[in-house]
C-alpha cells in the first residue's frame, strides 16, 4: 500500500475569464472586456491537491463541499485531475472566485459563496488518511476545516511523526504546535507578526510563536527567508528557474511553493532543502503560466479554433518550435509510440493541451517503436499515426523522431511543459533532465485505467485467430 499525500483545507471554484480590453463602456468610464475564453479549476486546497496530482499518483484531499452546482463541478475537476476526496460537510454554498482579465491583467473578481466547515463528528477515513500519509500540506483559506478541533487534534498527533507543512491565511487558525514548516507570504508574516521587522526576525518570531520547527516568510521573485532552530537564511530563486518579471499572474504560486515543499520534506529532506526545492519549483510554475496551467479552458461562443488550424504534421522540429514561439504562451509537448490511438490517448492530449496555449506531440518513428515493442510493431505507419494526431483539435503539430528516447528533439523544442502519463515516475523518464535545465517542468497526467495499445492489439490478435 502506498503512502499518500495528503492536502487538508478549504476549496473554491475559480473562474477565469480572459479577453481583451481596447474600449470605454458609453454608459460609464469603464474598460470593455470582450470574453474570448473562460477557465474553470479547483481554488483554494483544490488547487494545491491537483498541483500535487500532477507529479504524485496518490493524492488524497480532505476539505468541506457543498451539494450544490459549483459543489458538483469542484468534485468533478478534482476527480478528473485523479484526486482522492474525503469530504467533510460544508455549511452554505460553495465559494467561488471569478477573475475578469484582458491582456493579462486582472480587471476585476466577483465572489460569490458564503460556504464554512460544518462542526460535528469526523467521518472515520479523514483519520486513516491522515495515519497514512507520507507527508501533508495543510491550505487554511479561512473557511472552517483547518480550526474544526477534531482536525487539528488529529494534525497535531500526526506532525510527532509525520511532516506536516502548513500554508497559513490571516482568515484562518493558528497553526497547530510542531509544524515542521508554516510558509507565509511577506505581506502574511507581516500582518501575523504585527511589526515592521525585516523578513528573517518576522520569521523567527512567527516560529517562536507558533513553536514550529521551521518557518519560511516567501518573498516572490526574492525567494525566501527560512528561520529554523539551526537559524535564519536567505534562500534566493535559482537562475535555471526564471525569477518572474513583468505582468505574471501568480495566481496560485503560495500552494505551489506549500506542496513543493510537503514533497520533498516526503522524501526526507530537511528544511533547508525542501525550501529550497519549494522556491525552485513555485518560480517555475509562474514562469510557465501559472494557475492557468490547472485550468478547464471553455470557449467563449463556438470552438477554440476552426478546421484551418488543425495540428500540422511536420519533420522540422525548429520550424514548429518558433512557429509556436511566436504566438505567445506556454508550449506544452508531449511524446510517445500512439499506435493505435485509444480514449487514454485522447484524454492525455486534451489535458496536456489545457496546461498551456499549444501541444506539441513528439512520436516514435518506425523504427523507434521497433525497438521499444517488439518486431511486431508498430501497427500503424509513423506517417498514418501522425496524420491522426494531427487531426485532432487540441494538437498543434506532430514531430516524428528516431531515437528511443525524446532527449534529443527535446534539446531543439525546449518547451514549458512536458507532460507524460501517470503510469511513468520521474525517475522513469531520462529526459527530464532536459526539459529542467531548460526552464522548463515535467508534469504527469493520470491516466485512464483499462486502456492500452497492446492490450487493444492482443484482443484483436486473439478474435482474428478465433474465427480463422
Amino acid at each position: 500500500m502506498t503512502e499518500p499525500l495528503v492536502i487538508v483545507g478549504d476549496s473554491m471554484l475559480d473562474v477565469d475569464i480572459e479577453g481583451t480590453a481596447t474600449r470605454l463602456s458609453p454608459e460609464a468610464p469603464v474598460p470593455v472586456v470582450d470574453a474570448e475564453r473562460t477557465w474553470h479549476r479547483p481554488g483554494g486546497a483544490g488547487l494545491a491537491a491537483v498541483l500535487a496530482a500532477r507529479v504524485e499518483r496518490d493524492v488524497v484531499l480532505v476539505t468541506a463541499l457543498a451539494d450544490d452546482a459549483d459543489g458538483h463541478a469542484l468534485a468533478a475537476l478534482l476527480e478528473e485531475a485523479g484526486v482522492r476526496v474525503v469530504a467533510l460537510p460544508l455549511s452554505g454554498s460553495t465559494v467561488c472566485k471569478t477573475r475578469i482579465r484582458a491582456a493579462g491583467q486582472s480587471m476585476l473578481r466577483l465572489d460569490h459563496g458564503d460556504g464554512t466547515a460544518a462542526g460535528g463528528e469526523l467521518p472515520a477515513e479523514v483519520g486513516v488518511v491522515l495515519n497514512e500519509a507520507r507527508a501533508v500540506c495543510v491550505a487554511d483559506y479561512g473557511r472552517g476545516v483547518c480550526a474544526h478541533p477534531g482536525v487539528r487534534q488529529l494534525l497535531a498527533d500526526v506532525a510527532e511523526r509525520t511532516p506536516v507543512v502548513w500554508d497559513p491565511h490571516p482568515r484562518g487558525a493558528a497553526p497547530i504546535p510542531g509544524c515542521w514548516l508554516v510558509t507565509p507570504n511577506q505581506a502574511e508574516a507581516e500582518r501575523f507578526s504585527e511589526r515592521g521587522d525585516s523578513d528573517a526576525h518576522s520569521a523567527e518570531r512567527l516560529r517562536q510563536r507558533w513553536r514550529a520547527h521551521a518557518v519560511c516568510v516567501t518573498l516572490g521573485a526574492g525567494g525566501a527567508v527560512l528561520a529554523s532552530e539551526a537559524g535564519s537564511v536567505h534562500i534566493p530563486v535559482p537562475a535555471a528557474a526564471g525569477a518572474s518579471t513583468g505582468r505574471r499572474d501568480t495566481c496560485g504560486a503560495g500552494d505551489r511553493f506549500a506542496v513543493a515543499a510537503t514533497q520533498a520534506f516526503g522524501a526526507g529532506d530537511d528544511a533547508a532543502a525542501a525550501v529550497s526545492a519549494a522556491v525552485e519549483s513555485a518560480s517555475r510554475f509562474v514562469t510557465t503560466g501559472g494557475a492557468v496551467g490547472v485550468s478547464r479552458a471553455v470557449a467563449v461562443g463556438g470552438s477554440r479554433r476552426d478546421a484551418s488550424q488543425s495540428g500540422a504534421l511536420t519533420g522540422d522540429i525548429t520550424e514548429v518550435r518558433d512557429r509556436l514561439r511566436r504566438r505567445g504562451g506556454t508550449l506544452v509537448a508531449t511524446g510517445g509510440c500512439f499506435d493505435l490511438l485509444h480514449t487514454g490517448h485522447v484524454r492525455l492530449l486534451h489535458q496536456a493541451r489545457q496546461l498551456g496555449d499549444a501541444l506539441v506531440v513528439l512520436l516514435n518513428s518506425d523504427d523507434s517503436v521497433r525497438a521499444l515493442k517488439g518486431p511486431s510493431r508498430p501497427v500503424m505507419a509513423a506517417e498514418d499515426r501522425a496524420r491522426v494526431l494531427a487531426a485532432l483539435a487540441c494538437v498543434d503539430a506532430v514531430v516524428i523522431f528516431g531515437e528511443s528516447s525524446p532527449e534529443e528533439a527535446l534539446e531543439q523544442l525546449r518547451p514549458d511543459i512536458w507532460v507524460k502519463g501517470g503510469d511513468y515516475t520521474e525517475s522513469d523518464l531520462p529526459e527530464a533532465g532536459v526539459v529542467r535545465r531548460h526552464g522548463g517542468e515535467v508534469v504527469l497526467l493520470p491516466t485512464v485505467a483499462g486502456y492500452s495499445s497492446s492490450n487493444l492489439i492482443a484482443a484483436a490478435n486473439q478474435s482474428h485467430a478465433s474465427r480463422s
